[in-house]
């Protein structure tokens, strides 16, 4: 870190304290060669993550429109929507893709779902997967129910 008063490019830290938020890190440090102490601030760099749409139109990813969808499918469930959420994000920025697609994200949910909940799951699905009609809906469900019918063996 380049010294503010002489612009010598090293120092040393001598303490380090995370700022309240916690997304940050407070760091006094002591020039070696003036010996000035001054104060940084780092800070994780976070990958904006652009969403792809069907219609192929491009806008920022808005966690609060997947918060919305998922609130609705978890209504009267006990489900923690904020948790997945938060879950999917950490999975968006942990790939490091500066793109990805409303398929993809929805795959996320559904995972995400499916192990929490069958309900929302179901319900998300009957949205996401835009059941045409009863037998669409009901080839799902049995697809989950033949599935859960292998786990209880």
């Amino acid at each position: 870190m380049k010294c503010p008063a002489c612009g010598f490019a090293d120092s040393k830290v001598i303490d380090s304290r995370p700022v309240e938020e916690g997304n940050s890190i407070r760091r006094r440090r002591e020039c070696l060669s003036c010996q000035k102490r001054f104060t940084t601030f780092e800070m994780i760099e976070s990958v904006q993550t652009i969403v792809i749409k069907k219609d192929g139109t491009k806008e920022m990813f808005d966690r609060n429109k997947l918060l919305s969808g998922l609130l609705k499918a978890c209504q009267k469930r006990p489900v923690n929507a904020e948790e997945i959420v938060a879950e999917i994000e950490n999975e968006i920025q942990n790939s490091l893709v500066n793109e990805i697609t409303t398929e993809e994200i929805g795959e996320l949910v559904m995972k995400h779902l499916k192990a929490r909940d069958e309900v929302a799951y179901v319900r998300f699905a009957s949205v996401y997967r835009e059941f045409k009609d009863i037998e669409t809906f009901l080839s799902e469900l049995k697809q989950l129910m033949k599935k859960g019918s292998t786990k209880k063996k």
